[in-house]
């Protein structure tokens, strides 16, 4: 059985086992991904309906295309423009063309993101209660630290020079060329 699949603006022919790039989806390798937007399906040339019917598919890698370069010109009018360009990309294996199993899949993923936020929630009470602390250290430092003597008055004392006009030297030059040439 195939499908055609939308993903990312564009569309895919699929099938069991096929491997394609697609526009960059959320997800690390080995994750599995359910593709939802089914436009077509068949099998053996007979059309097949596409009402809750789902393509899954497993993340194999995260990466980079291929750099395209953008250059612009017109001619005679000295105008120039380069420009790279490279496309993220998520390359995905097809494991079964089917009936909608993603909800399990959703579920799975939904675990994973729950726990990171719990940890990130114990990290920030971390934080929190060393900020407490820390302007208690400083006060601590502060007393701590002996006072220098102050060295403002020095430099308060010292006034900035006052910039001179730069000599004109052009005219007397002109001058003198005058004088040798007469």
């Amino acid at each position: 059985m195939f499908a055609i699949v939308r993903t990312g603006g564009k569309q895919y022919r699929v099938a069991a086992g096929d491997k394609i790039a697609v526009e960059k989806l959320p997800g690390e390798a080995g994750d599995k991904v359910a593709l939802d937007d089914v436009l077509f399906a068949g099998a053996d040339g007979k059309a097949a309906e596409t009402k809750g019917l789902s393509v899954s598919a497993e993340i194999i890698a995260q990466e980079r295309g291929d750099k395209i370069v953008v250059f612009k010109k017109k001619r005679r009018h000295n105008y120039r423009r380069k420009q790279g360009h490279r496309q993220s990309l998520t390359l995905l294996k097809i494991l079964a063309v089917g009936k909608d199993k993603a909800p399990a899949a959703k579920k799975a993923a939904a675990k994973k993101e729950a726990a990171p936020k719990k940890a990130d929630e114990k990290k920030a009470a971390a934080k929190k209660t060393e900020a407490k602390k820390a302007p208690a250290k400083k006060a601590e430092a502060k007393k701590a630290a002996p006072k220098k003597a102050a060295p403002k008055k020095a430099a308060a004392a010292k006034k900035p020079s006052a910039k001179k006009a730069p000599a004109k030297k052009a005219p007397a030059k002109k001058a003198a060329a005058k004088k040798k040439d007469s």
